[in-house]
């Protein structure tokens, strides 16, 4: 069974200085259009294929998808308990839950605009 984290526990892990693996379990697409500022790219249907090239055993590793309705995450929470990986929490309420509290996101989405790309066309 997978243990379930609250975006209170896991702002508490971000902020402790605790290492671990945010995985976004989403599209490769969807991560580049958004995703928690820090995560890795794994998406669910690639688990057994690069789980192992970007994880350690002894991660602690955090998943997480796109909500609460998304199974995704819990999917992958399970797969990387079944190959091995002893400590994997599932963080349920995903991007939606993370973007309700406005707390760091990144992605092209969010990359900050450049001097040169100034509106008001005076820098270019």
């Amino acid at each position: 069974m997978v243990k379930n984290i609250s975006r209170d526990e896991l702002v508490k892990i971000m902020n402790s200085g605790r290492k671990f693996k945010l995985v976004d379990v989403l599209t490769k697409e969807s991560y580049e259009k958004e995703h928690i500022k820090g995560a890795l790219s794994i998406p669910l249907d690639q688990i057994e294929k690069e789980a192992a090239q970007m994880l350690k055993k002894d991660d602690l590793i955090i998943t997480y998808c796109a909500s609460f309705e998304c199974p995704a995450s819990t999917k992958a929470a399970e797969k990387l308990i079944s190959l091995g990986y002893p400590s994997v929490l599932d963080y349920k309420g995903g991007l939606k839950d993370y973007k309700q509290a406005s707390l760091p996101m990144e992605g092209s989405l969010f990359a900050k605009k450049s001097k040169n790309n100034s509106s008001c066309g005076c820098c270019s």
